[in-house]
């Protein structure tokens, strides 16, 4: 299939982007890796009057880290990321999920911000980020603003980015020394979308395991690790908590079962020392 018309801007600058959306509003996209937004042009899922195409954009491809949290503009693609020693170092959640994402064809060109916008319920981008406690950066041409990750997807390919917004910046806790991790995910085929992912943080016994696939958005469960719960324990509470959906690839109890499955797995590798440690 083919897209069906629109016009195209490959904008100079932020400024000129955010001109563009602001004018456009609703009719508009933004295309910074396109793995998703290609598809869904092909298939007149979408058919936007207008794609803002942000890839000349200077600066905005620069990881940086910050004294308490690593931050990664709009064109940091998944690829570079996922080599990058800030990343290993400071979230190595993100580094151990990143393997995970499609393929490395499209971690070529796919980015952390894109992945955040678009806002697949399965996808392990935004997963990371809300099990870490994150943020969203957008901006506009009248405000900037932030967003817990954990209050930015609304529904599935929903968020609460405006309109006239474009995702800028993600904002990554950076780990403590203390801090260990784990991530387990179950697809059909080797790249495809996770049926359920489950990402793990423990630090100073508090525990967050944050679910992909199971409902419309990633769903965290925090509790604090007690001696006399065992992996399975913390695992069966979790699973209990979040909402699972039916569709053709799995029905919601084998994705509550496999969420439980998932959790204690990746709660036995933390807890067995077999986790990702801060380096």
């Amino acid at each position: 299939m083919k897209p069906a018309p629109f016009d195209y801007l490959r904008p100079d600058s932020l400024d000129q982007a955010l001109d563009a959306l602001s004018r456009a509003g609703e009719e508009a996209r933004i295309l910074a890796g396109g793995q998703s937004l290609g598809a869904m042009l092909n298939m007149r899922i979408v058919t936007p009057a207008l794609v803002v195409d942000i890839n000349r954009l200077a600066g905005l491809d620069r990881i940086e880290t910050q004294i308490d949290r690593t931050m990664t503009p709009a064109l940091v693609r998944q690829a570079d990321a996922l080599k990058d020693a800030g990343i290993r170092n400071n979230v190595p959640l993100l580094a151990l999920a990143l393997p995970h994402v499609g393929h490395y064809q499209t971690r070529n060109r796919g980015t952390l911000c894109g992945s955040a916008a678009h806002g697949d319920p399965s996808a392990e981008i935004p997963l990371v980020l809300a099990t870490l406690n994150g943020e969203v950066e957008l901006k506009s041409r009248k405000r900037t603003r932030r967003i817990r990750a954990r209050d930015f997807w609304r529904a599935a390919l929903t968020t609460a980015r405006d309109p006239d917004e474009c995702v800028v910046a993600l904002y990554w806790p950076n780990s403590s020394p203390t801090a260990r991790y784990a991530f387990r995910e179950f697809s059909i085929r080797e790249g495809d979308f996770a049926v359920v992912a489950v990402a793990c943080s423990i630090d100073c016994g508090k525990v967050a395991l944050g679910f992909g696939g199971c409902g419309d958005a990633p769903q965290v469960v925090e509790c604090t690790l007690t001696d006399p719960l065992s992996a399975g324990d913390i695992a069966s509470h979790a699973a209990k908590k979040i909402e699972c959906r039916s569709d053709p690839f799995a029905h919601a109890d084998y994705r509550r079962h496999l969420a439980f499955v998932l959790a204690k797995q990746a709660l036995s590798d933390v807890l067995s020392e077999n986790g990702q440690h801060h380096a």
